[in-house]
């Protein structure tokens, strides 16, 4: 029996703090805010078909040229490789020149310093 009662008594507070929150409600606000909330479903239903229609499109696109992609990646690959390799041997060959450059310089230093000498001694000489 006290139980009963109990649960009654819950029912009615219930109630009256349901009827003391209706009256602090406007029903003019929630009808404009239910009004607004699907209108921005809405907007955000048709924001959402754009996107789908766009993914679509963008996976079509990328399906179309993703060979092209693979293939040209694989020869710019290639083409690095072959310049690397060029590169490397000519910085080979400018070290071989550099080297012989000085050797060259140095022996025609000398022949001029040799020479300067003949004319030199020749002078001496006459």
């Amino acid at each position: 029996m006290e139980e009963q009662m109990e649960k009654v008594s819950i029912r009615e507070a219930s109630q009256e703090v349901s009827r003391d929150f209706q009256t602090l409600i406007n029903h003019d606000d929630l009808n404009s805010l239910k009004q607004l909330q699907h209108l921005t479903l809405g907007r955000l239903q048709d924001s959402n078909a754009v996107l789908s229609h766009f993914n679509e499109y963008s996976e079509n696109c990328f399906a179309e040229v993703s060979p092209d992609f693979t293939r040209n990646t694989r020869l710019l690959k290639s083409m690095k490789s072959d310049l690397d390799y060029i590169f490397q041997k000519l910085r080979c060959v400018s070290v071989i020149i550099f080297r012989y450059a000085f050797a060259i310089i140095g022996a025609a230093l000398l022949c001029w310093c040799l020479f300067w000498m003949v004319i030199s001694l020749r002078k001496v000489m006459l």
